[in-house]
This record gives C-alpha cells, structure tokens and sequence, in this order.
C-alpha cells in the first residue's frame, strides 16, 4: 500500500520537530511520508509539486498567507479525495469556526495533543480510502455506461433501419418499424426479410427480461429464427424448431414470446404462428380494426417438445397489420394504469389510409400523452405491414 502523504505548514519551527518524533515509526515503516512548509506560499508550492498528497496540516495564522486563505487555494484545486486538518491557537473558534465552513474535515487546538491529531489523520485516512473506492467504482460504472451505449449502437444496427426495405416493391408493400429500449440494451427486436421472390418473413418478439441478458437472448433468437426461417420453413415449424433449440440450452427463465409470419406478396396472405405473444390489430381499409384471436401456442424457449400450431389471415389491398409488444400496452402513466388495448384500438381506427410510418409514428405520440413524464418502463416495438 502507497504512503500516506501529508503536508505540515506551520510558522513554528518545532512542529516540525513534533512530528517527525510522533510519527517516526510510521515514516520509517513506509506508513507516512511528511512535506513540511511554513508558511501558505510555500505550501501551495508544494501541493503543486506534489499534487497527490492525501492530507494537509494547516495553521490558521501565518506570515505570507493564512491558513483560512490557503483552504480557499486548495478548494479550487478541487481534489475530492484530500482532507484539510486546521490548526489553531486554543481559544481562536471564530477561525475555527470559519475553516469548518469553508470545508476543512477538522481541527486541533495547540498546543497540540499528538494522540488526538493522531486519531483525526486516522480518520481523515478512512473517508480518504472511501472516496477513493468510491472514485474506481465511478470509472467502472463510467466505462460500463460507454460500453453499453455501445452495445445499443450495435443492437440497432443489427435491426432493420433502412426504409422502404424493398423499393422494388414498395407499390405493392408498405413496411415501417421502430423499436425504442426502456434501457440502453432491450430484449425486443423486430425483423423482416425475403424468403424468396414472392414470400417475405416479419418477425416481432419479445425477450423476457431486460439488460444484458435479454439483449444477448434477443440476439440469439433473431439470429435463430432467420437461419429457420431462410430455410424455407413454415411458421409453425419455423417456432418449433426455434423452441427445441432454445428449450435445450436456454439459460434458466430465460425465453421469448414471438409473432412469426410469412406474407406473399402477391396474394396476400398472411401464414403466422403466435408464440405467446400479443395479438396483432388488423386495421382494415374501410377503417374498422379487430385484434386477432389469443394465441394457442405457447412462449419460446421454455418448454421442450411443443408443437407450434399456425394460422392465416388475408390482406386485402388497403389492409394493414399492426404488431407490437407489451410496451404499448402496458405503458404506464404517473398514475401507473396502463396504456391498453382499447387506446390502441382508438388511434388505430382513425388512421385508415395512413401509411406505416405515420401509424407508428401516431401510436407512438399516443403513448407519450398518455405515460407523460412518467419513466419508460419497458421497450416499446412495432412492425407495421400493409398491403397496397
């Protein structure tokens, strides 16, 4: 362990003395290390030259500049994890007084009883030792917080950002999606990609948990699901397949509730498997809007040996289908009710003949109205299709 550094600046010549004799074990041991000045010029010198000392011993009054002024000086310097120890004549509790205010840790009267200044630079090594902990763990916690902004960088980069995500036939297909983490990483993505000419897979789900954790399970799932999927597999058997997998070598509660569809684009029909997840709304082009029927299936990862059952639906040209996550439902105001269904059902109903972007986007608006300044409590997703 590194010696502890402490400055004495006194006018009086035999404190010097005093303390070298006191604390001559100590600085012999390597437990303390002494700088001595006499007056505040010369000590502000030597906290220059040496600006890694833990503790100051200060006289109050001195030739040059006095101690209550030098306090001053080394509070600029702004060192959190340095302690100044006054020192006064016996009597002197208006300066005292004062230096306590200014900041100092403590004081001793002269003349100077060695046991009891011993016992104050003690302390002053405790909260010292502390500060400095508690400086490492900040940088820690700093480091963390960048490493994690990173880390959300990379998890939407990962998701698709590019909108249209198929020019060459955005006159037949409208696609939007965002998804907002109510932390710096989220366990939500949302997916789509083309299985062949004719077929695309959308992807939305819903990793439980939040944090690194979900993050890196919600990696793992996408990565999974659109290996399954490019396969040309079915809805159904593209879940069942992801569950057997993840089932197997699922961290213990760890899993995923999931809506998987294939579209054709050129009929129109929507081939999907629910996995525990929310049912989608299907807003039709005359304006009406109903939420599909609950899922039979149930979430990803958790039990082995399910079979996933799949259903259809069809698009016709006008129709839209709204996925999400819980995170719009389940968005909390100040008053902690939730946002809900039949909010959802009420903006959805007006934006017939709106485009995907502009359906997130008033969903979205919805929500921040609705939650005002209360703290986002879970990520908030959407995929939105419609067929045009």
């Amino acid at each position: 362990m590194a010696a502890i550094k402490i400055l004495s600046v006194d006018d009086e010549e035999e404190i010097e003395f005093l303390m070298k004799q006191y604390f001559r074990r100590k600085m012999r041991s390597g437990e303390y290390e002494f700088f001595f000045a006499h007056n505040g010029v010369e000590g502000l010198t030597m906290l220059y030259d040496h600006p890694d000392i833990d503790i100051i011993l200060c006289d109050i009054n001195m030739p040059e500049m006095d101690g209550l002024t030098m306090l001053a000086k080394v509070n600029e310097m702004q060192n959190p994890a340095q302690r100044v120890i006054m020192v006064s004549a016996y009597g002197d509790m208006e300066n005292i007084r004062q230096a306590m205010n200014d900041g100092a840790f403590d004081f001793a009267t002269k003349p100077i009883d060695m046991d009891d200044l011993s016992r104050t630079i003690e302390k002053a090594i405790s909260l010292i030792d502390f500060v400095r902990k508690s400086q490492k763990e900040h940088k820690k916690l700093a480091g963390l917080e960048k490493e994690l902004i990173t880390a959300k960088e990379i998890q939407q980069f990962i998701l698709p950002q590019e909108f249209p995500p198929f020019p060459e036939i955005s006159d037949k297909l409208d696609i939007y999606a965002s998804m907002e983490a109510a932390k710096d990483i989220g366990g939500d993505f949302y997916d789509f990609f083309r299985i062949d000419d004719d077929r695309i897979a959308l992807v939305i789900a819903d990793v439980c948990g939040k944090g690194i954790p979900a993050a890196l399970f919600m990696a793992v799932s996408r990565t999974m699901i659109r290996s399954l999927g490019l396969q040309n597999e079915s809805a159904g058997e593209c879940l069942t397949k992801a569950n057997r997998l993840l089932a197997s070598s699922s961290v213990e509660y760890m899993f995923v509730t999931m809506f998987y569809a294939i579209y054709n684009i050129k009929t129109g029909l929507v081939t999907y498997c629910n996995g525990g997840h929310n049912p989608p709304f299907l807003l039709r082009a005359d304006g009406t809007a109903e939420e599909l029927p609950m899922s039979e299936n149930v979430i990803v990862g958790a039990l082995k040996g399910i079979v996933f059952k799949e259903n259809t639906l069809q698009l016709e040209h006008g129709d839209t289908l709204v996925m999400y996550t819980d995170g719009v439902t389940e968005a909390l105001n100040p008053a902690k009710k939730e946002f809900g269904t039949t909010r959802l059902d009420h903006i959805l109903r007006g934006m017939a003949g709106k485009s995907c972007q502009q359906i997130v986007e008033s969903v979205r608006a919805g929500i921040t109205d609705f939650v005002s300044e209360a703290e986002q409590s879970d990520d908030i997703t959407m995929l939105v299709v419609k067929r045009k």
